[in-house]
């Protein structure tokens, strides 16, 4: 049986102060989707920044998991996640 590929969660910061969050293989790869507006809806009207924050997860079934659970968060509960996870303060 082949072992799973990991998978990212990744949370963007865009244009207009929001936060993007999804899955996938490659975080950068799919960030420069974002940018060139071949990503996903949000992305195109509200461009991305930067990436804000990223954890891997062994599956994608764990990704997704915690992508349902990032996406129940306010902004700026997914503003403090993310600080947390860099060791910053905000």
């Amino acid at each position: 049986m082949k072992k799973a590929e990991p998978w990212w969660l990744y949370m963007l910061e865009c244009q207009g102060g929001g936060i993007y969050t999804g899955i996938a293989k490659d975080p950068d790869a799919r960030f420069q989707e974002h940018a060139t507006k071949k990503g996903a809806r949000y992305t195109k009207m509200f461009p991305p920044i930067r990436i804000i924050a990223r954890v891997q997860y062994p599956n994608h079934r764990e990704a997704a998991q915690a992508e349902v659970r990032m996406k129940r968060l306010t902004p700026l509960e997914k503003r403090q996640w993310a600080y947390a996870l860099l060791g910053e303060t905000g």
